[in-house]
């Protein structure tokens, strides 16, 4: 099996976007129409039906939302698509910005009635920040909304990034008649409510369909809209789309199935395949022989019967084979790869194989952490994978002290998952708790109780700010544990942190302890 030739035929792309603009449904249909599943679920599932399924969680079904990413593969079209749900909420943002490190695209969802919203902000700076390239998929047309030109203006003033449309929207709502494809010149009719793949859809020549379908109001809106556009410089270009300079738009509505198709089939002729990484030692391109990979997620309970962890690692270069040695860089241990895994969400199954773009999963008996790199044989690095300074924190308080085993086995669980940031203190015993917003710590503590069996309450308490800290004086460093010992704290990594009582607090010492770096984001590890 030539490896150059597998390589090309993968492509491993993120689904993002504000919460609610219809990720995890949108998710759904790609899995249906690339015959993943035979039927799609919902986010929000009556007892009749079934829930989406990479809201696999307890409280994902719950609340109906999205609070870890999750892994789904399969084949379209002779490519294998690795496709990766991420939390939209940004009270888990941090899952999301780690998965970005794990692929080669992104997927951008906008909803048609709100536009370009917050966290679709901030997720399209880290794209950016990486060089993502960007398919945008302007969603929910089937309601009313925002005009597309107006849309179109939106994304280009607000995200910065020049938009070339693909398809373009034949009325919006009630009257939405379908899509006209600018680069094929064909209208591709809506019908509305479709529960499974419309395999009668009707597709005409040209935008100019008389009555056959579409009321010639909106045919005629149409052409207008796409003639203004065509007074632009608006063709695709790809090599300014794998740039990340410019995003091919669809129009569509995922509940309905519809528009759906071109997403994909774009995703398999112009979205990038697998590319080099970078590690401190470095560049490390697809074609190479030699295996390589790193950690990027951590989920623990993915079987509640097994209570696992297990750890995703994103192929970088050459071939896993099932039973071939692999070595954890970290710790320069040996260890036999026999039980790897693909991914469609929660379900999983032990591959043969895998190729550079691939996410697999290995079980994690207590000694991996995220960033870590598995090779066979050579020290990698690999760079850019993220942690986030908290902005919250909590301390966490029993119900029933004889638990505090368990309490403590999933504190670290969690906190190497990177569900929250878990704090032990240098002296003392107070673990605190680190979040990015109030809703992470009401799931640590569902999921406390749902897999580990411990009730567990939050207390406040008075901290500002956490900041990761290193020196390259390590004798002032010590000097600085010992002068700050109250305030020093180890994370799930065995990282060493300041966490501050008040931003003054914060600000005397980082002026004090001029040869320590106070940092608000790490990648590489110091420990005590």
């Amino acid at each position: 099996m030539d490896i150059k030739s597998e390589v090309s035929r993968r492509r491993t792309f993120a689904i993002i976007s504000h919460p609610d603009a219809g990720k995890t449904t949108l998710t759904e249909k790609l899995l249906l129409f690339g015959g993943a599943i035979q039927e799609a679920g919902t986010v929000k599932a009556k007892k009749s039906k079934k829930f989406a399924t990479s809201d696999w969680m307890a409280i994902e079904k719950e609340r109906g939302i999205s609070v870890a990413s999750s892994v789904m593969q399969f084949e379209y079209k002779n490519c294998i698509l690795n496709l990766l749900d991420t939390p939209g909420h940004r009270d888990f943002s941090e899952d999301t910005y780690r998965v970005l490190t794990a692929v080669d695209c992104a997927l951008m969802i906008i909803d048609s009635s709100k536009g370009v919203e917050p966290q679709t902000i901030k997720l399209l700076e880290v794209c950016r920040s990486r060089k993502t390239p960007i398919i945008t998929f302007i969603n929910k047309l089937d309601r009313e909304g925002k005009s597309p030109l107006e849309l179109i203006d939106e994304i280009e003033s607000i995200l910065k990034i020049k938009c070339v449309p693909i398809t373009w929207p034949i009325g919006m709502g009630k009257s939405f008649s379908g899509v006209y494809d600018i680069e094929e010149n064909k209208t591709f009719t809506f019908t509305n409510n479709l529960q499974e793949i419309d395999k009668e859809q009707q597709i005409f020549e040209g935008i100019d369909i008389g009555d056959k379908k579409i009321d010639s109001m909106y045919i005629d809106s149409t052409k207008e809209e796409v003639e203004l556009l065509s007074l632009e410089e608006r063709s695709f270009d790809k090599e300014d789309f794998i740039k990340g300079e410019k995003t091919p738009v669809y129009f569509g509505s995922a509940m309905n199935n519809f528009g759906v198709i071109h997403v994909l089939d774009k995703l398999v002729a112009d979205a990038p395949q697998p590319l080099p990484r970078q590690s401190i030692e470095r560049l490390v391109n697809t074609d190479e022989k030699k295996f390589s990979s790193f950690v990027f997620k951590i989920q623990a309970n993915m079987d509640p019967q097994h209570r696992d962890r297990i750890a995703f690692l994103r192929v970088c270069s050459g071939r896993f084979t099932r039973g071939m040695k692999l070595n954890h860089v970290k710790t320069n241990k040996e260890i036999r790869a026999s039980q790897v895994v693909s991914f469609l969400s929660k379900r999983r199954e032990v591959i043969e194989d895998a190729f550079a773009g691939d996410i697999i999963g290995l079980i994690n008996h207590g000694n991996i952490e995220i960033g870590d790199s598995f090779t066979e044989g050579e020290k990698l690095t690999f760079t850019g994978i993220p942690f986030f300074a908290p902005e919250l924190f909590q301390s966490i308080q029993l119900k029933d002290p004889l638990k505090s085993k368990q309490l403590n086995k999933g504190l670290q669980q969690l906190g190497e998952e990177g569900a929250i940031q878990v704090f032990k203190p240098y002296l003392g015993n107070e673990i605190i708790l680190g979040a990015v917003g109030q809703l992470q710590f009401e799931v640590v503590l569902h999921r406390l109780k749902a897999e580990y069996l411990v009730e567990a309450q939050n207390r406040s308490v008075s901290r500002y700010g956490a900041r990761w800290i290193k020196s390259d004086d390590l004798k002032e460093l010590d000097e600085f544990k010992k002068k700050n010992s109250a305030s020093i704290y180890t994370d799930a990594s065995g990282s060493l942190a300041f966490i501050a009582t008040s931003k003054p607090n914060l600000d005397l010492t980082q002026e004090r302890w001029p040869k320590v770096e106070f940092l608000k984001m790490r990648e590489q590890i110091q420990t005590i």
